[in-house]
């Protein structure tokens, strides 16, 4: 299931592709007039009932993007509470295999160096993934 009760609440499931390229990672940012707009967000969507999350991101990245992606580790699952309904959200590290990301359901794309990923005003589901790229980036170094 992508969307249950827990408390009363809507818990929405969905994923996020943290895409590498050249040392950058893909920063999206959400559309006017959609639920977020104006936060950051790592790329993806809802996991449908049929699909597991690595599906789920393969489809979401095609859809949104038009490009292909290689989904490598899962970096963690957040849960936040928003006052739409509570999305758990799985973030992958995944890299470019194919195309050029396109502007289909957000407003801005950017490609950032990891350590710079704190500046943009993130969605709070995407926090703890951000952190985590930017700190393992930090001491990789």
């Amino acid at each position: 299931m992508t969307e249950s009760e827990v408390s009363g609440r809507k818990v929405i499931r969905v994923v996020g592709a943290a895409i590498m390229k050249d040392d950058m990672v893909l920063c999206a940012q959400r559309g006017k007039g959609k639920s977020l707009a104006d936060y950051w967000e790592f790329p993806g969507g809802k996991i449908e009932p049929h699909e597991t999350a690595r599906e789920a991101l393969h489809r979401e990245i095609e859809e949104e993007l038009l490009c292909e992606i290689e989904i490598a580790e899962e970096l963690c699952t957040s849960t936040y509470v928003y006052d739409f309904g509570t999305v758990q959200l799985t973030t992958f590290l995944c890299h470019l295999i194919e195309g050029t990301p396109h502007l289909t359901e957000h407003q801005r794309i950017c490609w950032l160096m990891p350590a710079k990923l704190p500046d943009l005003d993130w969605a709070p589901a995407d926090r703890e993934a951000v952190r985590l790229i930017a700190t393992a980036t930090r001491t990789r170094q």
